[in-house]
Order: structure tokens, then sequence, then C-alpha cells
């Protein structure tokens, strides 16, 4: 049931937030009700048991006859990326009571309501559910972003907007086309969809609908355009919350989708993906050095981060996606955190203009440590992951591939009769 709770639970603050009137009652509500949120995460994270793949696992019958379920559950991937998102909003609640924004109420009910797509997208393990969840969290980030933005905010937002949700009307089409490629009876249960029978003709575009959502999520190189604009003139709150949460969907969806489903075309085209990856890593590591703006500088140095990442994901070696699953948290840590000391520095000096900031490490030392510390984080991070993830590498095996399965943070090969037997007795009769 905590799987539940962790996506009920925002919804109903969010709703209840509604009500409240005074803007100091708002705040402490919406702080009060993202730690109880992390409160039940970390009771999750307690109960968590490496030697089961999936945990937590609930499953309530929904459009049976569609073969869709309300199937939640975590596995180590899913348990980080929900760790990540709860630890993150309580923080992001907090720097948000520097600002007077219009609305309280609608601005951080907006924000919990973004909570539970975000847990929602990490713990549902059936594609339909995934794919609702996953829009779900653009329409809170995007009245964020339109409302309380700065200057140009409903050309900017309008442009992330349909960027993003053209990316996703892809995706969709890849869903429903797996679905009836599935084993009878069909079923948007992941096991199920594991069990898609492609060619690689078939593969191919299933591929390149998927890495066309989560590319522009991300974004990668050349899908970038959407994301500079969208960080530098949403709210400090939309910012940290697009860039430090929301585009791990699209890291998480590659891993969760494309690995286990595409194998042959992930494979093929995995080379042209790191070209794209390191690419935009040398071109936003270039265009960040010449900005002015702290706001861009960051949002342009978070391209080339998720680039790195997107990158160690198509290496296709354990401890490259262990690399990759490790930096995914580091990333989501320094950017909130940079995002922060960015609006400290703004509120009380009226600019983002560097040219402008000179000898604030002599006025204000204990900022200038803190932000070298987060800075510092982008090149170590240490962690050791409770993870169990398993996906599918068929690459160079076809149907008796061999599974990498993750636990305690470790990555091992592990038989594909043996893992099917005891994992995907449903998908694999």
């Amino acid at each position: 049931m905590l799987t539940v709770i962790l996506i009920l639970l925002p919804l109903t603050l969010s709703l209840i937030l509604l009500t409240i009137r005074q803007e100091k009652a708002i705040r402490q509500f919406a702080l009060a009700g993202s730690l109880v949120e992390f409160g039940v995460a970390v009771a999750a994270f307690v109960q968590y048991k490496t030697s089961c793949h999936c945990n937590l696992l609930f499953t309530a019958d929904w459009l049976s006859t569609m073969g869709v379920s309300l199937k939640f559950g975590m596995d180590g991937i899913s348990l980080l990326m929900v760790m990540l998102t709860t630890f993150l909003l309580p923080v992001i609640i907090l720097a948000s009571f520097s600002h007077s924004y219009s609305r309280p109420a609608a601005f951080y009910s907006l924000i919990l309501l973004m909570e539970m797509a975000l847990v929602g997208v990490f713990v549902a393990f059936d594609g339909l559910i995934f794919y609702i969840f996953w829009e779900l969290a653009l329409i809170p980030a995007y009245f964020i972003c339109a409302v309380w933005g700065g200057n140009d905010r409903i050309r900017i937002t309008f442009k992330f907007f349909i960027y993003t949700f053209v990316g996703s009307l892809f995706m969709l089409v890849a869903l429903i086309y797996l679905y009836y490629r599935t084993p009878l009876p069909h079923s948007f249960d992941f096991q199920w969809l594991y069990a898609a029978t492609l060619t690689p003709v078939e593969q191919t575009w299933i591929f390149s609908a998927f890495f066309l959502a989560f590319a522009i999520k991300i974004p990668i190189f050349p899908l970038h355009t959407w994301q500079p604009d969208t960080y530098t003139v949403s709210p400090a709150a939309g910012s940290m919350l697009l860039a430090g949460i929301m585009l791990k969907m699209g890291l998480y969806g590659m891993i969760r989708w494309m690995i286990p489903i595409c194998h042959h075309a992930v494979q093929q085209y995995a080379p042209v993906v790191i070209i794209l990856a390191i690419t935009g890593i040398v071109y936003a590591s270039v265009i960040a050095i010449r900005q002015s703006d702290m706001k861009r500088l960051v949002a342009y140095s978070s391209i080339a981060h998720v680039g790195l990442i997107a990158a160690g994901i198509f290496a296709l070696t354990p401890n490259a996606l262990e690399g990759a699953v490790i930096q995914m948290v580091s990333h989501g840590v320094n950017i909130v955190g940079l995002f922060i000391v960015i609006d400290f520095i703004e509120q009380r000096t009226k600019t983002r203009n560097i040219g402008d900031l000179g000898g604030i490490a002599l006025k204000a030392p204990r900022l200038a440590i803190v932000f070298m510390v987060i800075m510092l984080q982008r090149r170590v991070y240490v962690v050791d992951v409770p993870a169990h993830h398993v996906w599918e590498n068929k690459c160079n095996h076809g149907r008796g591939g061999r599974f990498i399965v993750v636990r305690n943070g470790r990555f091992h090969p592990a038989d594909d009769h043996d893992f099917l037997d005891r994992n995907f007795p449903r998908a694999f009769p």
C-alpha cells in the first residue's frame, strides 16, 4: 500500500491546499505535507528487500478487458527516483518561502500535484498508467511556468508544452503498437510488454518513437532548444522541478523501456545516440562559457551533464549503466542546489548578470563555500545504491539472451531461463 499512499498523499494535500486562505498557513502546510511524503518514502526504503525483483507491489483491476491494471511497485531504480523526488520537494518548497507569489494556494498545490505525477511515473508497472502519469506531470509544470514565470513566459512555455506533448504522442503510438504485439490476452503490464514479439524493423520504429519522447524530455542535442529559455523564464521552483526531477523521467524511460524492449535497435543505434550526446556535451559546454546570465549558464551546463548520463546508458556496459543511475541522483541534487544559490544571489543583488557580481566571495564567504561544494559535487558523488533492477540484454544472444541484474548497487549477469522462471511467469510461460 505504500506505493499507493505515495501517489494519493500529495494529490490529497494539493486539493486541501486550495481551501486554505492565509499565505503563511499555505506554505507551512505544503512543507509539512512534503515532509510527510518523504517520510513515507523513507518507510518504503526501509521495507525494501533486495532479494525481490518488485517490492511493495499493489495491483487492482481497471479496464481489465483492455489489459489495463492499476499496478504499482518499486525496483531499485524506481526506489532511487522516488527518494530523489520526495527529498527534493521539501527543499524546493522551503526555497520558495522567500518569494511572495500571487495565488499561493494554487502555486503550492500545483507543486504537490506535480510530485504526485512524478512519483506515479516512477512506480507505475503498467504501460498505459505510466503514460497517463507522464502526461499529468506536464500539466502543473506548464501552469507553474506560464503563470508565475518571467518575461515572454507564454511563448516560451507554449514551446516547451508543444515539444514535450508531441514527443509523448509518439510514445503513445509505440505503446499501443506494443500492446497488440504482446502474447494473448493482450496487456499493458510491463512484463507482457517486455514479452512483445518484434522484428528488427519493428524494434527500430518503436525505438525511434520512444527515443523522440525521452530525448525531448531530457533533453538531448538537437532536441534541446526549448530548455534554456524555459529554465530561464520559469520561477525558481519551476526551474528546480524541471531540471532536478522532471528530466529524470526521460532517462528513467530509456532504462525502463528502450533497453528491455528494443534490444536489437539499441545495439544498432547506440553509437548514433552516443555521438548526439557527446555533441551536446561539447556544444552546451561551449555555449555555457559564453553566458552572462547565471540561470542560462546552469541550463546549458545541465544539457552537458545529462548528455553524459545518456551516453553512459547507451554504452551498454554494467559499469556505465550503474554510473548513469548514480549520476541521475547526483544531477538532481546539485542542479537544485545551484538554482537555490542563484535565486539567493538574485534576491539580494537584483541581478543574475555574472559581470555585475564580482567580489561576492569576500562579502558572503559561507555562500561561496556552499556554491563551491555544489559545483564540486558535479565531479564527485559517492552512494551505495540498494538497487535491484532488471532488464533484458539480448543484443548478442537473440532469444536465449542473458539478463543484467542489479543487487546492492552491483550488476550481475543471470541466466535467462532461471530469471524468467522466478520473475516473469506470466509473460514468459
